[in-house]
């Protein structure tokens, strides 16, 4: 297995320069030259440093960068999966950090991150990093007594604010046939990050690490009317120091009504007749793409009247299954991955 693998990996490496164009400075520079007239220069004077790994699990890795001059409009992160292809992330110009989900166990991958202005990659930077391996048991989740003596045997006295940190219990703010966005607290003490741990449809274990000042997470690639147990744990260094869990059933699979407008209106005034005035009101604007990759998309929208409590975007895959992605009330934009 591991010769097939490291086959196909340097046939990957040999393919590289038609399928990830990666200028080198000099040409770069040149195509400055030939193609910005002097309004453009602004362009040039944005600058990308330092990529850099910021935590790593066995199926994702977390990336951060910082742009010490100019701004950029919007990034896109390249990167090869374990098959070999090509896949492209877009990440907003204000994040300084991505998460790349969906990697495989003890792989190395290397990514180019590029900042664009407008439609143009004017600075690039890259790096590369290894995932994590496999943990052995793939999700050894202490009972209750036995974490409660590990933090003791582990921890010397000087260790004791790690214990100090508790996390409140774990909610479920939303469910849909794919996905299921979490919710928690921590009613004492701080984390410094936090991992939420659960099974895929096909039993192999997942992990999506959290920043510490986050307190929600949407869990998007579930499958329909299925049972997940979520493992929440809050992370002082690279300590895990506390645990909360939650059982949750995704929601039948929609066979997604798409209706068209009228009946959609009359809807509304058959199950709502008092309070149809106020859900009227607020108007959903146009719904357009900000940017494509070959697999993703990024939507805006506008809200020109009122306010939503929460959107659900819908749509289908290219096997013909419904999906659904929560996105939260004050947001005008989604990524689709």
């Amino acid at each position: 297995h591991s010769h097939t693998h490291h086959h196909a990996h340097s046939i990957a490496a040999a393919a590289e320069p038609e399928e990830l164009p990666l200028p080198s400075a000099e040409q770069n520079q040149e195509k400055h030259l030939t193609e910005s007239s002097a309004s453009e220069e602004p362009l040039v004077r944005a600058v990308l440093r330092e990529l850099r790994v910021s935590s790593v699990t066995p199926n994702s890795v977390q990336l951060q960068w910082s742009v010490p001059k100019g701004s950029f409009d919007s990034f896109m992160l390249q990167y090869r999966d374990a098959q070999g292809q090509p896949q492209a992330l877009p990440v907003d110009g204000r994040s300084r950090s991505v998460t790349v989900p969906g990697l495989s166990p003890s792989h190395r991958y290397r990514f180019h991150l590029y900042g664009l202005q407008g439609r143009k990659k004017t600075n690039h930077i890259s790096t590369e990093a290894m995932t994590g391996t496999e943990e052995p048991e793939e999700l050894p989740l202490p009972s209750e007594e036995q974490k409660h003596g590990k933090l003791q045997t582990q921890a010397p006295p000087s260790d004791a604010p790690p214990v100090q940190a508790v996390l409140g219990e774990l909610r479920v703010s939303s469910v849909t046939p794919s996905s299921v966005q979490l919710q928690w607290n921590v009613p004492e003490g701080f984390f410094d990050s936090f991992m939420l741990q659960y099974r895929d449809a096909q039993g192999q274990p997942q992990a999506v690490p959290i920043d510490g000042g986050s307190h929600s997470v949407t869990v998007p690639g579930l499958s329909p009317s299925r049972r997940y147990r979520f493992h929440l744990y809050g992370l002082r260094g690279r300590k895990k120091t506390d645990r909360v869990s939650i059982d949750i059933i995704t929601a039948e699979p929609e066979e997604l009504p798409l209706p068209s407008e009228e009946p959609q209106q009359e809807k509304l005034e058959t199950e709502h007749p008092t309070s149809v005035g106020p859900m009227v009101q607020a108007v959903l604007g146009e719904l357009r793409v900000y940017s494509v990759t070959p697999n993703s998309v990024q939507l805006q929208w506008s809200v020109p009247k009122g306010s939503f409590d929460s959107f659900m975007l819908q749509y289908r895959d290219s096997q013909g299954q419904p999906q659904a992605l929560p996105v939260d009330g004050t947001s005008r934009s989604v990524v689709v991955p």
